[in-house]
């Protein structure tokens, strides 16, 4: 008889929820600016789990509070991803499907940086496994967000539920920016400065 082979992910991947690791001394950046030092309207496209059509302007950040620089930071209130190019390029080589890269500027810094937009949004979060999950509800007075989440704590994944993606936000939080094992572990050899991974 012969053996059945099942898909590379269907065997117990591990995921990690990145975020920033806020340590005092170090700086702290506000949210992207237009070409002409305005505010970007929608700072929250760059964490929706899509892909950004061409931008007609080169987009920089500003350090709100000045510090050490990071590789990994979340930028303003849109908590956009900003990375180092050197950590930009293990994204690249491990997940290359998986994101899109965006030239900014951070103000005062020689260093290239860009910001890190997961492409996909995949519908896996496991609501058995976190701790807390609640919806948004037609009372809530949000029609748009009915039948999203409203809140989750101490989000879990349903590795079944992933496919292949390796990094990706989370259907309905898409706060969540997940990335895999793999890619944890070549972050972290690689010394990039700025990560938290919590596993998910």
């Amino acid at each position: 008889m012969k053996e059945e082979r099942s898909a590379p992910w269907a065997r117990r991947v591990r995921y990690f929820r990145l975020r920033e690791q806020v340590q005092a001394g170090t700086w702290f950046l506000g949210d992207p600016l237009d070409s002409r030092g305005r505010q970007v309207a929608d700072i929250w496209q760059f964490t929706e789990g899509h892909p950004i059509p061409p931008l007609q302007d080169r987009l920089s950040v500003p350090i709100d509070e000045p510090g050490g620089r990071l590789d990994f930071s979340t930028a303003g209130a849109g908590v956009t991803p900003i990375l180092h190019v050197r950590a930009a390029s293990i994204f690249t080589e491990l997940a290359p499907d998986d994101v899109q890269f965006l030239p900014v500027d951070i103000q005062g810094q020689p260093e290239q940086y860009v910001i890190l937009v997961a492409k996909k949004l995949v519908r896996c979060i496991d609501d058995e496994a976190a701790k807390d999950v609640r919806y948004w509800k037609p009372e809530d007075g949000r029609p748009e967000k009915v039948g999203q989440y409203r809140s989750v704590v101490d989000v879990r994944i349903d590795p079944t539920k992933v496919g292949g993606a390796k990094v990706f936000r989370t259907w309905g939080w898409a706060v969540a920016l997940i990335v895999s094992e793999d890619l944890k572990r070549a972050l972290e050899s690689a010394r990039v400065t700025g990560l938290r991974f919590e596993e998910a």
